[in-house]
């Protein structure tokens, strides 16, 4: 089973970029979850409404041009949308796919870093969710959370981690929050459980040369549950082309997948 997550800051962005060929062409995939697609259902291009003839679910924000996310899956899911907390339901965040043996997520957690404000709707956001996390490990399903979770866990996660130590997505207090989902809920960072490297990130700024240098960040996650995370065998960051402002993480499980 092969799983690719990608915050594509614009789906029709994306697509400009040659997103829709890359999906089109990679080596075979079940599942792709995707966010920040910024589209409603009617705004997505044609390209990318069925690639490879996958079942689409999209899950947009009712406010036009924000947040929203996506999940493509070569077996038929049953799907549902939002976590039961109204005020982030509607920013389209979450949507869950439940296959037979599996439910794989796809999850936009919010950005605090464009004023104190965000950071405060962040907070709200990681306090209506961790009991959430909790439900899914109780269920007794295997559980694989895919997105953008705008949050680097340790230092190892992002180049410069000194001085981004009071900025949002590497508090403390948001550190500590990804450590109780970790450590105290027992999900696992998958990409971590297969590969240790140093200078692995899945985001970098706009700004400068933060991509030719690899000044980055490693803030999008493949989360799961033990039993699904015993199966994953390969990890990867797809930088041979950019489609975003992230890179797809890709992370292939021994398992197969079951309607």
């Amino acid at each position: 089973m092969r799983i690719i997550t990608l915050n594509v800051n614009g789906l029709r962005a994306a697509e400009r970029k040659g997103f829709a060929r890359w999906l089109a062409r990679v080596e075979p995939w079940d599942v792709v979850c995707l966010q920040e697609i910024k589209c409603a259902n009617g705004d997505v291009p044609r390209s990318l409404l069925a690639p490879r003839k996958a079942h689409a679910s999209f899950h947009p924000a009712e406010r036009r041009g924000y947040s929203g996310v996506a999940l493509y899956a070569k077996t038929p899911p049953r799907v549902a949308t939002g976590f039961g907390h109204p005020e982030f339901d509607v920013e389209g965040r979450y949507l869950q796919a439940d296959f037979t043996e599996v439910s794989v997520i796809s999850v936009y957690l919010p950005s605090g870093s464009s004023g104190p404000h965000r950071q405060a709707s962040k907070f709200r956001f990681l306090d209506a969710f961790l009991p959430h996390l909790e439900r899914l490990v109780r269920s007794g399903r295997e559980v694989i959370l895919c997105g953008d979770w705008n949050i680097a866990h340790k230092p190892i996660d992002l180049r410069n981690w000194r001085s981004n130590q009071k900025n949002s997505g590497f508090l403390p207090e948001e550190r500590a929050w990804l450590s109780r989902v970790f450590d105290d809920i027992g999900f696992v960072d998958v990409f971590r459980r297969v590969d240790a490297r140093p200078d692995q990130y899945t985001w970098w700024s706009n700004r400068g040369q933060a991509w030719q240098k690899n000044v980055g960040w490693r803030i999008d996650y493949q989360v799961a549950t033990p039993g699904i995370a015993a199966t994953a065998r390969a990890a990867s960051i797809y930088r041979n082309r950019r489609f975003s402002d992230h890179a797809p993480l890709i992370i292939d499980y021994d398992f197969v997948l079951r309607p």
